[in-house]
């Protein structure tokens, strides 16, 4: 019988091993749950979204508070346990954020997969003004009802381990 996940919910205290595990399987490398890690340890994180599916974690995102733009998220990393990919379930909880981001007029950043992400409802075009230390064709945004804004990207200390 075909198993379905619960609803997309906040991340609880005592769940972070089993987050630690859906990245490691779902990267292949430890790269992202020490970025986890290190957003944990300065405070950067926002919030932490996980799926649930019976007593597994079967997908994962976290926001980050950027540096800059004063007030903007970064959203990384994005996980979905790989024997549960093609089922768009990260695409559903993709279109949940940025839903959530244009009700609220918060604005998200990501880099990323463009075709996926702009399923999901982040913008490429909106995001084409923006100055960034990572590739410009690949950051997208969305909350922003600015046409094309413009600024510089500055992301939490973490993320420059991964340049």
């Amino acid at each position: 019988m075909l198993q379905f996940p619960d609803h997309a919910r906040e991340m609880r205290k005592g769940e972070e091993d089993a987050v630690d595990a859906l990245l490691k399987i779902a990267f292949d490398t430890n790269d992202e749950a020490n970025l986890v890690h290190a957003l944990r340890k300065s405070g950067d994180i926002a919030g932490e979204t996980v799926l649930p599916m019976g007593e597994r974690i079967v997908g994962y995102y976290a926001l980050s508070k950027m540096v800059g733009p004063n007030g903007w998220l970064c959203l990384a990393p994005v996980a979905i346990a790989p024997d549960v990919q093609g089922r768009n379930y990260g695409l559903r909880m993709m279109g949940m954020l940025c839903e959530w981001a244009k009700l609220s007029s918060q604005t998200v950043v990501v880099l990323g997969a463009v075709p996926f992400y702009e399923r999901a409802g982040f913008s490429l075009a909106q995001a084409r003004k923006l100055t960034t230390p990572y590739p410009i064709g690949h950051t997208m945004i969305v909350g922003n009802d600015a046409d094309a804004p413009t600024g510089t990207l500055i992301y939490p200390k973490p993320f420059a381990k991964l340049d």
